[in-house]
């Protein structure tokens, strides 16, 4: 009994002790070492980006595609349903500011008046004229007949009376051809000015004609059924309602097909090369995160871009998402993690607990029974988190994840003559 009585009180001392030596160290300021075995396994090498979904397919809701031949190139949206909002074929969507093709119409509905005028008053004077060109050939008809009539009454007559008779017959003969000649010439041109203000007429109804057609056209509905989804701008800035299209791109919103999205990002220049068309990604929605869904990537840009208000150059990845969801929508936040690669049978370590000396020499401190070896590694493929260890350490070693205090001024142990050989 006071075996065991002694006993006890030899591990209270002893738990006493330990607990007033870790009191001592946290006292004195002293870190407590972290530790992390070297773990073999498959090692994954991941890209993890933002991005944002989109309907792979979608019907372009487009404003007027004739305002260039009416000599307008931007046009205001005056008015417009909320984005979200879900429509039939036919349905009010947007209507334009028709404000500048107002007044185009008024000046053509003015020159159209002008022309009308001119038109009358065309076909007033080649009336007139025309009447004076008839009377002209019946008069000179009977100036004929009246000729003709002396000719036939001086048969008795002196030989000098009736040769004048016979001038004068012929005189008046040719008066009347020549009258006949200009006539027709004189209705050709008539019919010529008529046509050219009558050309002009039409051409300036035409005008106006689709001028009102277009007004007609300011007034936007919706192709087909669907939920309309404001687009972008190339700045990046929403278009709706206080915005200006374009007349060579008159997109004012679109009808997404919500049963095939994509998740469109950006992946920084450093990574770009590790993507490819195919690879597999996991997919997350901020607005549901306890759904995991699935894609892979069917675009990767060849060209980079520079983001707003930044130095960094990035490419433009799509995403396919496999899954087909209604609580799926367009401009929702997504995190895309996708898998560049895997190497199996790895040895890895995290980023931690690797140190850098110079350029070229990477290491680690790793315990090695009671004592710390500063070892020097050699570094394969790295993701976020862990490194590929290909020559210095082996399975289930333990290295410290951050300087154990004191040892920094320990001598490197360098790999050996052969590990490094073969790796050359």
């Amino acid at each position: 009994m006071a075996t065991r009585r002694n006993l006890l009180i030899l591990l209270g001392v002893i738990v006493l002790a330990v607990a007033y030596y870790f009191m001592r160290s946290q006292g004195d300021g002293q870190q407590v070492e972290l530790l992390s075995p070297v773990k073999k396994g498959t090692f994954t090498i991941e890209i993890t980006t933002t991005g944002e979904l989109e309907a792979k397919n979608a019907v372009k809701i487009m404003g007027p595609s004739g305002i260039r031949s009416a000599g307008i190139w931007q046009m205001k949206i005056e008015s417009m349903v909320d984005e979200g909002t879900v429509v039939k074929k036919g349905d009010y969507v947007a209507n334009l500011d028709k404000s500048e093709l107002a007044g185009k119409m008024q000046n053509l509905q003015t020159e159209l008046e002008k022309i009308q005028s001119q038109y009358l008053q065309t076909k007033l004077d080649t009336t007139l004229q025309m009447r004076q060109s008839r009377d002209e050939l019946i008069n000179l008809k009977y100036a004929v007949e009246e000729r003709e009539l002396v000719l036939e009454q001086s048969r008795f007559e002196p030989p000098a009376t009736i040769k004048q008779a016979e001038i004068d017959l012929d005189k008046a003969k040719r008066s009347y051809q020549q009258a006949v000649e200009n006539y027709k010439i004189k209705s050709d041109q008539s019919k010529a000015k008529m046509q050219e203000v009558a050309a002009n007429l039409s051409k300036a109804q035409r005008e106006l004609d689709n001028m009102d057609q277009l007004m007609a056209s300011f007034t936007i509905f919706a192709p087909e059924d669907g939920m309309v989804i404001y687009v972008r701008e190339w700045d990046g800035s929403r278009v709706s309602a206080g915005s200006t299209i374009g007349a060579w791109d008159p997109t004012v919103a679109s009808l997404p097909d919500l049963s095939s999205m994509i998740s469109k990002t950006y992946v920084n220049e450093v990574d770009i090369r590790k993507i490819k068309v195919g690879q597999w990604v996991a997919v997350g929605l901020d607005a549901f995160p306890e759904k995991k869904l699935t894609g892979k990537v069917i675009k990767v840009a060849n060209v980079g871009e520079q983001k707003p208000n930044s130095d960094a150059k990035v490419f433009e990845v799509v995403v396919e998402i496999n899954e087909e969801d209604t609580s799926l929508r367009p401009a929702m936040t997504t995190s895309n993690a996708i898998l560049a690669e895997q190497v199996s049978d790895a040895l890895f370590i995290p980023l931690e607990a690797l140190h850098t000396q110079g350029d070229s020499i990477s290491y680690v401190f790793k315990k090695e029974g009671l004592s710390v070896v500063k070892q020097e590694v050699q570094v394969g493929k790295t993701n976020s988190n862990e490194a590929i260890v290909l020559r210095g350490l082996k399975e289930n070693e333990e290295v410290f994840l951050s300087k154990p205090s004191g040892q920094e001024g320990k001598e490197l142990v360098l790999l050996s003559a052969t590990e490094t050989l073969s790796l050359q």
